[in-house]
């Protein structure tokens, strides 16, 4: 009898630490400020039309937000539904995917809050003795 023979090949072994890594690439994009704000929106309160995210984050400039959820919308993470409407409605929401995001996101907003004050402390401390050396 004939052994079977592995037909999908070797699973690669994805390394963010390792240059040229996709998975690096990958944190860049969800690690960026505008990313993480839209991926949190989008999850808590579900399907957005895009004026209603650019109302929601604050600062986030119309270029900065459509080049983000273009990127999103790339990686699988969110996903963009036009209505053919005059004017046109579009509505982004979360994929499936972008839905396994919400928990770890949720944990890093979160610790941000109950931090805050120590790394505002850590940081005065910091320009201080910076500012005392120069």
């Amino acid at each position: 009898m004939a052994a079977v023979e592995n037909v999908t090949g070797p699973i690669p072994s994805f390394d963010p630490y390792e240059r040229g890594c996709p998975s690096r690439d990958l944190l860049d994009q969800i690690g960026s400020k505008w990313a993480v704000l839209v991926l949190g929106e989008l999850g808590r309160n579900g399907t957005s039309r895009f004026g209603h995210l650019r109302q929601a984050l604050a600062g986030v400039s119309e270029k900065m937000l459509t080049q983000t959820l273009r990127t999103l919308e790339r990686d699988g993470l969110v996903s963009r539904t036009v209505y053919p409407e005059v004017p046109p409605h579009v509505e982004y929401e979360l994929t499936a995917l972008g839905q396994t995001l919400r928990e770890p996101l949720k944990a890093l907003t979160e610790w941000s809050v109950l931090h805050i004050e120590e790394v505002i402390t850590a940081r005065e401390e910091y320009d201080d003795r910076t500012e005392r050396t120069r």
